[in-house]
């Protein structure tokens, strides 16, 4: 079945084939660790590994880049780190401190390893670059001596869109972030490259002299410095990004890889790169998609990264590789959709085991059958999955009665089907354990749980004969009904049979609302509240003699 992914395989092996036959294919993406790595992120990175694993499927050559910008330059100090990070901003993030209390050596590494840890989780391939080791290990050297013997072709693409309304600095930070973007013209002519300032680290410099013959190149700097280096040995700068991007297409012989809305807008550096590419460095510009936003549902503050961003890793925590990889390979790259942490991650895990219901009883339609392959396993190998498939909704209602109790998880789980009980955690994990930490990091307080410790004994001295012939008939029921499928059938049934109606009538509303009436009663008796979990897993949870005492037998 063709889908998406299929399709854009297909374009990439053909457009390889026209470029290099025969040679390895490449895929390409980037990540700034300049702050947290988001699920936005994310995107730039999964499009390009479903399309690489695509083509490593069919038994190609491919390899997927990517690029670690590493080596951009620190643009501010972000909220809840102190001020004094302030004298680091213009430094390559490589040489920033990584924020307070941080294990990592520097502000680089503190956000590029959980995102390199998250994307080995969802078996994510690919062969990383970090672009502060290709451009201080001289990588690039001949790249950067030939952008700047061709800098006035550069500057003459380059002022083919500078007509063009320029997007305004809102403050000193968003112009500094703006500098370097190949759009700046130094005092003494026009200069791809940016020199580190060799006494304060940072890139508050400013060039003002070049000699193709020599490769000597002078520059000054805010703090005060100056020098004169020769550029065939210097490698403490880098290219401007918008000369930058087209460089590594042609370096790296880039043949597809997507781009955000942000970066394929008129006079964006995508367009720009697509004419420097090919006039300066004579290579192409790579096929690929525009990728749209990728949106939020109800992440609570409390467990959201420092930024105010959640990350692949956040992500993880809560739900299972497998379906995080189904949301970026169900939709296309140009279609936005939101990743759930709030309750709609139950809806989500229903709507994933039903269709893990499908493939297995072989009624998924094709399209559903590709995107479920991509989603539980890449050309390498499948992903890790969890055994027995209990809902996700009603391991969150366990581990929320519970509070994580081994002991009594084991006991709900082994009670919801007597018939094949689950005999161990082992096989309901990993679910079990993101269940329980979307629990303890997205559900409120004050929405969780709380069984009473003791009964009720006004509420229940105060009952109507009606009540009480409800609860008498749920206590009758119970030893009859102690599995997820009898305490439901019980549940529903006791507003039945008070009604005078058989077990298989149909729900009117009449109906509906004695059952309403009749489930407030058992939430406040057992939790004090109007609502709580399903009532059938909530009796379980709480146990049989637990539920006699607190409802008054």
């Amino acid at each position: 079945m063709t889908d998406w992914v299929s399709q854009l395989a297909d374009d990439v092996i053909a457009e390889a084939e026209r470029r290099a036959p025969g040679k390895t294919i490449v895929c390409a993406s980037g990540l700034s660790p300049s702050g947290p790595i988001h699920l936005g992120n994310l995107r730039e990175v999964m499009t390009p590994h479903l399309v690489a694993d695509e083509i490593r499927r069919r038994g190609l050559d491919c390899v997927h880049l990517l690029s670690w910008d590493d080596y951009d330059r620190f643009r501010k100090v972000p909220v809840g780190i102190p001020e004094e990070w302030a004298e680091h901003i213009g430094k390559p993030l490589t040489s920033v401190p990584a924020p307070p209390g941080s294990a990592y050596p520097n502000w680089a590494e503190h956000f590029k390893t959980p995102m390199i840890s998250a994307l080995a989780r969802l078996g994510v391939t690919y062969r990383g670059i970090s672009q502060t080791k290709q451009y201080t290990s001289g990588v690039y050297r001949e790249q950067i001596l030939h952008a700047m013997r061709e800098r006035d072709r550069i500057d003459e693409v380059l002022s083919r869109f500078r007509t063009k309304a320029k997007p305004k600095a809102k403050d000193a930070d968003e112009a500094a972030a703006l500098e370097g973007s190949g759009a700046a013209e130094e005092e003494a002519g026009y200069y791809p490259y940016k020199p580190y300032c060799a006494l304060c680290g940072r890139d508050l410099t400013t060039v003002t002299g070049y000699d193709d013959e020599t490769t000597e190149l002078a520059y000054t700097c805010a703090c005060g410095y100056g020098e004169t280096v020769r550029l065939a040995t210097h490698d403490r700068g880098k290219l401007v990004w918008k000369v930058d991007w087209p460089m590594r297409w042609a370096y790296e012989g880039v043949v597809f890889e997507p781009s955000g809305v942000d970066h394929t807008s008129p006079g964006s550096s995508f367009e720009v790169g697509g004419h420097l590419v090919g006039e300066v460095f004579g290579g192409q510009q790579p096929i690929g998609p525009r990728y749209a936003f990728v949106g939020i549902s109800g992440m609570a503050k409390m467990s959201s990264s420092k930024g105010g961003v959640p990350t692949a890793a956040d992500a993880l925590e809560i739900m299972e590789a497998p379906l995080l990889r189904w949301m970026y390979a169900r939709r296309k790259p140009a279609q936005s959709f939101k990743v759930a942490f709030d309750q709609e991650i139950q809806r989500l895990y229903d709507e994933w085991d039903a269709l893990e219901r499908k493939v297995a009883d072989g009624t998924a339609l094709p399209a559903d059958l590709t995107v479920h392959a991509r989603s539980v396993r890449t050309a390498e190998g499948p992903l890790e999955s969890t055994r027995r498939r209990v809902p996700y909704r009603m391991l969150a209602s366990i581990a929320d009665v519970t509070t994580g109790d081994e002991e009594q998880t084991l006991r709900i789980l082994r009670e919801l089907d007597p018939a094949d009980p689950v005999t161990d955690l082992e096989s309901v994990r990993p679910r079990l354990d993101r269940a329980q930490r979307w629990v303890s990091t997205q559900v409120p307080a004050e929405q969780r749980t709380s069984v009473l410790a003791e009964p009720d004994a006004d509420l229940l001295a105060g009952l109507g004969d009606e009540q009480r012939e409800s609860l008498r008939l749920l206590l009758e029921g119970l030893d009859e009904h102690w599995s997820l499928e009898g305490l439901t059938a019980l549940v529903y049934g006791v507003p039945k049979l008070q009604a005078g109606l058989p077990a298989e009538a149909k729900a009117t509303p009449e109906l509906k609302a004695a059952q309403r009436e009749f489930f407030v009663l058992l939430y406040t008796l057992l939790v004090g509240r109007d609502t709580g979990p399903r009532l059938p897993t909530l009796l379980l949870a709480v146990g049989a003699d637990r539920v006699r005492k607190l409802l008054g037998a």
